[in-house]
């Protein structure tokens, strides 16, 4: 049976959103939480930060450059070797991936052992979208972090397409892969509508509600790509086979 809201709560203004449960400012008080007293204001900032640029930012880079083995194992082959030549490309991994990852999700698990939800006894949407994005947020870590152990330290970045196609003929290993990229989309579609809210630049209800229809597109776009390449490793499919120049 559809939820029926008084135009008056919906006409209200933010912080009044509070009291059914929602809070659209972002930040871990998404939710009506059970929390310790917030000392870290600072640091949470930061943290919504570091999820969007550094963190999104990767995934959205991994993501582009993964998708050419839809053109071809070449291709994939080529472009893979092209990133492992970029210049200063450690202090690059590290000032802007590694370091602040290992933030955001060190401080993400703090955040997720802190907060406490309650959606038995308020199961509005926005204490779902909490508890949701705590549970992606881990798998999302760990997905990102074995990923990251197995091709790009294990191999020291020469994992070929033939490697991968290899790992993906495992179904335990191609099930993590799902459902890693579909956490990491989700985490991340969340984290930007979060982040715009936390950091005031969606600020009204309206603009709030824009943000979150933006996170949504992000989450689902990275999700439809994120299985399209795995696809492509596991089935040996290159749909955009005919970018490629004719002989």
């Amino acid at each position: 049976m559809p939820i029926l809201i008084s135009p008056r709560i919906l006409n209200a203004p933010p912080e009044s959103f509070n009291a059914i449960g929602w809070d659209l400012r972002g930040g871990e008080g998404m939710s009506s939480t059970a929390t310790r007293p917030d000392t870290s204001y600072l640091l949470r900032k930061l943290h919504s930060f570091t999820g969007v640029l550094p963190v999104g930012a990767f995934l959205a880079e991994h993501f582009w450059s993964n998708s050419s083995a839809l053109v071809s194992a070449e291709k994939y082959n080529a472009t893979s070797q092209e990133l492992q030549t970029i210049p200063f490309r450690l202090i690059v991994e590290w000032g802007g991936i590694f370091l602040p990852m290992l933030f955001h999700g060190g401080y993400g698990i703090y955040i997720w052992l802190r907060g406490k939800s309650n959606v038995s006894a308020y199961p509005w949407v926005g204490n779902w979208l909490y508890l949701t994005q705590r549970y992606t947020g881990l798998i999302a870590f760990a997905y990102i972090g074995w990923h990251l152990y197995t091709e790009r330290w294990l191999t020291h970045g020469r994992s070929t397409y033939a490697n991968v196609a290899e790992d993906m003929r495992n179904p335990w290993y191609l099930a993590f892969f799902v459902a890693g990229v579909l956490a990491s989309s989700f985490h991340l579609g969340v984290g930007i509508w979060n982040f715009l809210c936390k950091w005031g630049l969606a600020a009204t209800v309206k603009a709030q509600q824009a943000a979150g229809r933006f996170g949504a597109l992000v989450g689902v776009t990275f999700s439809v790509v994120g299985i399209l390449i795995i696809l492509s490793f596991r089935f040996d499919w290159h749909p955009f086979s005919a970018y490629l120049p004719t002989k």
